[in-house]
């Protein structure tokens, strides 16, 4: 049963993985937060990673539109896609990067709880940052230092998060499309200039900064053997699976796309058959709360494409409940603008 409050989950019990296993692709520590997940008793468990270049997509992403993909393989910067929602990222060896698994429990308490510990100790080390927006942490001047994201898996939830201790602004900035409204809407003109770097505030390096968190966010520790990384090696593998890794194909004749505070971008890509919806498919850089894909095709899938037909899915279903930030009027005005049964149509505000 999910409890209805969450238990605090700091300090945790930190994940120790084989000497050997640094310095592996960000599939095999996604996978590796699977195998927790699935495997290990219930209760909180962290622990921390680093990358050599990376961009790490969010799962309900287009890759062609967030990702300069020649310029990722011209730099030898590996690609790979999440679980969770949220935005594409870069990361390198000078991020940390951040996983917390839990119980079951309730998203936003857990989101809060997490961020909020992670700024508490970067504090604790001397870095002045604070939690901002959905999922930043943010430095006294308003730049973003951590992103965070999370899923439920298998009865526990798993959130991570990068932390930027120092990067290559010019792989960064080559490696990434920024959705443009995305950018206009936090009032700045560029990635680069949204980011702030921990090195300019601490007097240590990357390595000893992972140690710290270790030694403030945890208080007992785990140890993985190399029976635990072959299973999580096995999981590995279903994050370079084609279908996974470029996502699904989307031929729509309708396009409803519409960026909302608190939640992010929503695209709803609906095929009709006459004026029947037959089917729709989401993306954008949201939080699922749970099956949310599955949701808006039970509501909208045989019903009529018109706003009446729009209006009366969400009055029945509410899909608009398993997408963190996004309310039902939210929802009613992305969908219900008028409608050119003519043309593919997409809205961006």
């Amino acid at each position: 049963m999910t409890p209805t409050a969450v238990e605090p989950h700091f300090p945790s019990c930190y994940v120790e993985l084989p000497p050997e296993t640094e310095g592996r692709r960000a599939a095999f520590y996604l996978a590796a937060e699977e195998y927790v997940a699935e495997h290990l008793p219930q209760g909180s468990y962290f622990f921390t990673w680093q990358l050599g270049p990376t961009v790490v997509m969010g799962r309900n992403q287009v890759m062609h539109q967030e990702v300069d993909v020649d310029f990722c393989h011209r730099e030898g910067i590996d690609i790979i896609r999440r679980r969770s929602g949220g935005g594409a990222i870069f990361a390198d060896e000078r991020n940390i990067m951040t996983s917390l698994i839990t119980e079951a429990c309730p998203v936003e308490p857990l989101f809060i709880e997490y961020a909020t510990a992670v700024a508490q100790a970067l504090q604790q080390v001397g870095a002045p940052a604070m939690v901002a927006g959905r999922n930043d942490i943010v430095l006294e001047n308003g730049a973003k230092v951590c992103g965070n994201a999370f899923y439920k898996k298998t009865g526990r939830c798993i959130a991570h998060g990068t932390m930027l201790f120092d990067t290559n602004p010019r792989l960064m900035e080559g490696a990434l499309h920024p959705d443009v409204s995305k950018l206009e809407q936090k009032g700045v003109k560029s990635v680069r200039s949204r980011v702030g770097l921990l090195k300019d505030y601490l007097t240590f390096d990357v390595g000893t900064l992972r140690m710290r968190l270790r030694a403030l966010l945890t208080d007992r520790t785990i140890r993985l053997d190399d029976e635990d990384v072959r299973h999580i090696e096995h999981i590995e593998q279903r994050y370079y699976e084609p279908e996974y890794f470029y996502g699904s194909s989307i031929h729509s004749d309708q396009v409803r796309s519409r960026r909302i505070p608190g939640c992010g971008l929503l695209e709803l890509h609906f095929q009709l058959s006459g004026s029947l919806i037959s089917d729709v498919r989401l993306q954008g850089d949201y939080f699922d709360l749970g099956q949310a894909q599955v949701q808006f095709a039970l509501a909208f899938k045989g019903k009529a494409f018109t706003p009446e037909g729009l209006r009366q899915a969400i009055r029945e279903h509410h899909p608009e409940r398993s997408i963190r930030g996004l309310s039902e009027e939210n929802l009613v005005a992305i969908l219900c603008e008028p409608i050119d049964f003519m043309n593919t149509t997409r809205i961006v505000s």
